[in-house]
């Protein structure tokens, strides 16, 4: 009898809709799947801001550790979600190809308060890289927290005092939630790896991972592996507004990434193009030139504010 393949996921109405395309998946090459439902620390505690709970593995740990204790043979998380650095035990099956990357502003009424950067407005957001992205850009705001998931979210800003809310754009798009009244922040560079979908198996799974094999996207694969190399070039134990995007035009990548200081004051950021077949190192590059632009200034000071 063949086996059917175990797919970990989170309860909300996005992670299932991302087990449910790699459950798909499997099933269009032939793999019997099905879904476990496992709760995760970041669903239970919503009032905790992210950046409180230690945000690396928030959202993937529950998975991990029923992935590790043999109850699932796959798990799939928002590859922004999953720490640089994989648990040991756990290996990458699959990136699947990408959605769009860009970050959302949803707004109650309109958006006038855009328009004069002095003019004060109420953003809510638990991210610290939007936070701090937007402050730079309009230093006037005030920034609230806003946790759970996104249906929970949208909730919120409806109840709240607030002018908007800044989501991911692929998040709510691809659950047929984004609502009219939203705009794209084009200019807002996101979070290493967002809109990428990770899936991933135990060490010595062979089953799984040659399952999962056929539908890994290699440059979604190569431009998150930049990217990620990125953060992880730039952490150094700190949790820091970090944003990098990577992206294949033809022969060549293209590589945009930022580190600021938490209230947005200080930014230093980097630009980098050359041929995608020397790209593979270009995250670790240029983490450490944006280093020595003034990016561990910056690193330094927030890491020793969390002292």
């Amino acid at each position: 009898m063949e086996k059917i393949i175990r797919i970990g996921t989170r309860e909300s109405q996005l992670a299932v809709w991302q087990a449910e395309q790699v459950k798909g998946l499997l099933e269009e090459h032939g793999h019997a799947a099905e879904l476990e439902y496992i709760k995760s620390e970041g669903d239970i505690d919503l009032r905790t801001p992210l950046y409180e709970m230690g945000v690396q593995g928030i959202f993937t740990r529950s998975l991990d550790i029923a992935l590790l204790k043999g109850r699932i043979d796959l798990a799939v998380h928002s590859m922004k979600d999953v720490p640089t650095q994989l648990p040991g035990g756990i290996t990458p099956a699959a990136v699947l190809k990408r959605g769009v990357v860009n970050d959302l502003l949803v707004f109650k009424t309109d958006t006038g308060f855009l328009l004069d950067k002095n003019q004060e407005a109420s953003i809510a957001t638990s991210s610290i890289r939007r936070k701090a992205q937007w402050l730079h850009k309009y230093p006037a705001h005030r920034i609230h927290n806003l946790r759970g998931n996104v249906n929970t979210r949208l909730r919120k800003l409806q109840e709240e005092d607030w002018d908007a809310a800044i989501f991911a754009q692929a998040g709510l798009e691809r659950i047929g939630l984004r609502p009219e009244k939203s705009r794209v922040l084009d200019w807002m560079l996101p979070a290493p790896a967002q809109g990428a979908i990770l899936v991933v198996c135990r060490e010595g799974d062979e089953l799984s991972r040659n399952a999962c094999r056929p539908f890994n996207d290699s440059e979604t694969e190569l431009c998150t592996k930049i990217e990620r190399d990125f953060l992880r070039g730039l952490q150094g134990g700190c949790t820091a507004p970090i944003s990098a995007l990577a992206e294949i035009g033809g022969p060549e990548l293209y590589f945009r990434g930022s580190i600021l200081s938490v209230d947005g004051s200080r930014k230093v950021e980097i630009e980098k193009v050359m041929p995608v077949e020397k790209a593979d190192y270009t995250g670790r590059t240029a983490a450490e030139e944006i280093l020595s632009l003034g990016g561990q200034e910056i690193a330094d000071t927030i890491r020793n504010a969390g002292k």
